[in-house]
């Protein structure tokens, strides 16, 4: 046996005590003092002593490894009850037989005596049916406060009544599976079945939740044992379940939604729990499993600001009336990065919702693969340890054991707002989905299933054996509720969706777009403009201001803004932002250092050089003011990060949401949510969002990568109707404005008008600061608007031979060559808006045009990338104008990175459409 296991000389211990009371000391900040007595409201008579330190030792050690071997793997393949070495009593020069006091050491008093029995008793505490992993939680009050509850609930009685309402809702869940799979055989329906103890983790949530005062809880959750809960928890009708089965739609007749399938369904319902009502939703999600994690958390942020909670009250406590919840499985939870992510996301400044109750269903397989091809960790909560949280193991066979981690966790969230793990170790009955066999790759561990009685099973007999019940009344309640479902499928033609339940009541105005044209007076006062410019650069009068931003920023916009013109591209944004203020409507705008800027040109926050303080002036326009500008400076996460702000962008028309690429092809690591949520969430749920991506872009020799916003992505995405012109009823609003105006109408058009698209806009990076980029202030006032296609400003148009087609910043290199070759005989045209096409603006500038032969789509991006292949065929069947192409060639790489190369294809791509 290693030395390690050797009884400790007295020497030793002694040396491990002074270790122990230094430590003590440091927390306490008292020196010289022995014994110890920890000054905490926790453990008031917690007292260390040379004579009791080593028992102490032990007991931390079983709090801190005592999960290890615990009882908490309702199918383990081994020995749960395996040797620990940091739990050999010989480590602590203890023997079974050595008396101890351990009076204020554990929150028990009723252990005092032999080691071995104090032995026995953590055992039973931290090897059982629960065991827990604290000891990662960094702050002493919030472990100390972890152990105390947990070492109390041990013996907490739960009440006869509460059992059976459990049983009930165990037996319900077993029983609608068991109709499910007789009546629809072939169903894809994701069962509860092995994993049934969620159900009694929901009730104990609802109840804990409601008593401390949460008015609304948002469940991002997978598709494991779903319908189980909304049917048995949220109220959902089931026979809206059984029509979705049958083929039929899940929206009301003549709904445009497209649907999703029937794992995917989710609800909103008003609970009444105990007198206290608690509104619960259920963020709708894709096929991939944790995308909707952060979607869930930025709805839970959004909801937060509707009611005055989080940093929007005045407490600045976050959680107190809205609260979220995700579910996850054990593979999808470790195996997706977005969840990392998420995390710690979910600890941020503007990103902070109070903590999240995450629940891991741990059926030990992700789809067929074991644990250990799935992670290399020995717990699928081990990502939990990268912001430090508390994790609570539980066996699922045991329901009151779930009730109990429960009640732990949601505490433990209420008191300290911070996010709580719980492993429910649990078991899949069937493979991943009901058709499927998981026998041919996991035998050994569905050998055991086959063999094993059923969680409500065991659970009522466990209550029958404790005279709670008895075995009639839970056969009365299974056939009962089949029955009943049975009624309900026989009926279920007569029940349809009546109401546009996919929408919550902030959305009742914005129904969606009709398939006509429309055009907003996005316009503003100019006296309200110029307002709002002065406003926008003013700061408290001791801020200490860096003194490139006095010159570049503040002296330069006031200069703009009396001069009223050469306004460039922030202070069009700032303008539109403040306006927008003015009206009532919140901006949130998120990105990486998105406060100043990628390019630093923003500077939406002024910060002070000495204490590092920070103001945001547009939070100043008014003394009365009440809508606000968020500035979210993110982590670098563009997944999450979006799929946040989707989420809060979902909440309420009334905020303008954005989210700003550093550059415009990093948001290739988002593409999942802009595929699942963002193009096309309205078409599959109904469910509508203004969400504005900013893409800088543009060929300036940055290389492959940060060149390219890869905006064919977004064209193919787009359903642009090329048999229905003259429509906005589009899925994605896409724009390349050229314009620092064009972009300020832009932002308001998105709140002004009565519905909300996403918005994607092909952002600048050298036209933020190029001169000829500018707008005056006439361009912003009253009476203007957004122009989807902006005409040569030519006035004698029958001189003209050529017009070349272009959009976006490639129009001032042309701008600049015509001039330069003086080419009279050419006119451009700027394409500012792609979805929807401009079919109306086009026709209506060539119209002008009798003696033209020549029409061009000019681009900067390869042929195969770039507006060309959505504008060709469009051009041709809608507009009735034969186009050719000039450009670059065809590639691979959107760009290349080779100083000479580029400097070739800069010089071809602005002489190529000018040839003859």
């Amino acid at each position: 046996m290693s030395n390690i296991f050797l009884k400790l000389s007295k020497k030793q211990s002694e040396k491990c005590w002074l270790l122990i009371k230094r430590a003590y000391q440091w927390k306490t900040g008292v020196y010289g003092y022995n014994p110890i007595k920890i000054k905490s409201e926790y453990r008031p008579n917690l007292q260390i002593t040379k004579d009791n330190c080593q028992i102490f030792q032990l007991i931390n050690a079983y709090r801190i490894h005592g999960h290890k071997k615990a009882n908490i793997n309702p199918v383990a393949l081994n020995d749960q009850s395996a040797y620990i070495p940091e739990l050999d009593l010989q480590i602590f020069g203890l023997k079974p037989d050595d008396q101890c006091n351990v009076n204020g050491l554990i929150n028990s008093n009723e252990i005092n005596g032999k080691v071995q029995d104090i032995v026995n008793y953590l055992e039973s505490l931290y090897c059982n049916k629960i065991s827990v992993e604290f000891s990662q939680v960094q702050n002493i009050e919030e472990r100390e406060w972890l152990f105390n509850r947990y070492e109390s609930i041990y013996n907490e009685e739960i009440s006869t009544e509460y059992q059976y309402e459990i049983l009930t809702a165990l037996l319900k869940s077993q029983a609608f599976d068991k109709f499910l799979a007789n009546k629809f055989v072939t169903l894809k329906r994701y069962g509860c079945e092995g994993a049934e103890s969620q159900i009694a983790f929901f009730i104990e949530l609802f109840k804990s939740m409601s008593q401390d005062g949460v008015r609304r809880l948002i469940i991002g959750c997978h598709h494991r044992g779903r319908l189980n809960v909304l049917t048995g928890l949220l109220k959902m009708p089931p026979e809206l379940i059984f029509r979705k089965v049958q083929g039929k739609s899940e929206f009301p007749e003549n709904s445009p939604m497209t649907g999703d399938v029937i794992s995917h369904l989710c609800h909103s319902v008003d609970l009444d729990i105990d007198g206290k009502k608690l509104l619960i939703s259920v963020t709708k999600p894709p096929s991939h499993l944790e995308a909707v994690c952060p979607v869930s958390i930025g709805e839970t942020r959004g909801w937060q600001q509707e009611f005055k909670d989080s940093s929007y009250s005045n407490s600045g406590i976050p959680g107190d009336r809205v609260i979220n919840v995700q579910v996850h499985g054990d593979a999808a939870i470790m195996g997706q990065g977005v969840m990392q992510e998420s995390i710690l996301m979910s600890t941020l400044p503007h990103f902070d919702i109070g903590g999240v109750v995450h629940l891991v269903i741990n059926n030990q397989l992700g789809f067929t693969a074991p644990p250990h091809t799935s992670r290399g960790t020995p717990y699928a909560t081990d990502i939990s340890k990268i912001i430090a949280a508390p994790v609570l193991h539980v066996n699922g066979d045991y329901p009151n054991e779930v009730i109990k981690a429960t009640r732990i966790a949601v505490e433990y969230q209420r008191k300290f707002r911070k996010s709580v793990f719980i492993d429910l170790n649990c078991f899949r009955r069937l493979g991943h989905n009901e058709v499927d066999d998981p026998t041919y790759t996991n035998p050994k561990i569905y050998n055991i299933i086959a063999n094993k009685s059923t969680v409500p099973d065991l659970y009522a007999k466990y209550l029958i054996n404790n005279n709670i019940t008895n075995e009639e009344n839970v056969k009365l309640i299974e056939s009962n509720y089949n029955e009943q479902l049975s009624e309900i499928l026989q009926n279920c033609d007569s029940k349809k969706t009546t109401e546009a339940e996919h929408l919550n009541k902030n959305w009742n105005n914005y129904k969606g777009n009709g398939d006509s044209i429309t055009e907003w007076d996005t316009g503003v006062t100019e006296d309200l403009l110029r307002h709002v410019a002065e406003k926008s650069v003013d700061y408290p009068s001791n801020y200490t201001i860096h003194q490139n931003l006095m010159k570049a920023h503040i002296k330069s916009r006031i200069d703009k803004i009396q001069k009223g013109d050469g306004i460039d591209w922030a202070t069009a944004e700032t303008l539109a932002f403040g306006s927008l203020l003015y009206d009532g409507y919140n901006v949130r705008i998120c990105g990486q250092d998105v406060g100043r800027g990628t390019f630093c040109h923003r500077h939406a926050i002024i910060v002070d050089q000495d204490s590092e303080d920070v103001f945001v002036p547009l939070n100043h326009l008014a003394p009365d003011q009440t809508a606000k500008l968020e500035v979210a400076n993110s982590l670098l996460s563009e997944e999450a990060v979006l799929g946040f702000e989707y989420g809060f962008s979902t909440i309420s028309p009334y905020n303008l949401v954005i989210w700003e690429a550093q550059f415009g092809d990093f948001f290739n690591g988002a593409q999942i949510h802009i595929d699942t949520y963002v193009s096309s969430a309205e078409a599959k749920w109904g469910v509508q969002s203004g969400l504005v991506m900013l893409l800088p872009h543009g060929y300036d020799g940055a290389g492959p990568e940060h060149s390219s916003a890869r905006i064919e992505r977004f064209l193919q995405l787009s359903n642009s109707n090329e048999s229905l012109p003259d429509s906005e009823n589009v899925n994605l609003n896409i724009v390349n404005p050229t314009t620092p105006a064009q972009y300020f109408h832009l932002l308001r058009r998105q709140m002004i008008r009565n519905y909300r698209k996403p918005l994607i806009v092909v952002a600048p990076k050298i036209l933020i600061r190029l001169p000829e980029a500018v707008s005056s202030l006439k361009d912003l006032t009253c009476g203007t608007n957004f122009k989807a296609v902006i005409g040569d400003a030519k006035e004698d148009h029958s001189s003209i031979r050529k017009i070349i087609f272009v959009s976006g910043k490639h129009y001032y290199a042309l701008k600049k060559r015509r001039e330069e070759l003086g080419a009279e005989d050419t006119a451009i045209i700027r394409v500012e808006e792609l979805s929807p096409f401009p079919v109306h603006q086009l026709r209506s500038e060539i119209l002008k045009y009798k003696n033209v032969k020549d029409f061009i789509w000019s681009q900067e991006e390869p042929q195969n990338m770039g507006f060309w292949t959505y504008c060709k065929s469009r051009f041709y069947n809608l507009v009735g104008c034969k186009l050719r192409y000039t450009g670059r060639k065809a590639s691979a790489a959107p760009a290349v990175g080779i100083g000479e190369f580029h400097q070739k294809e800069a010089a071809y791509v602005i002489e190529a459409p000018f040839l003859k």
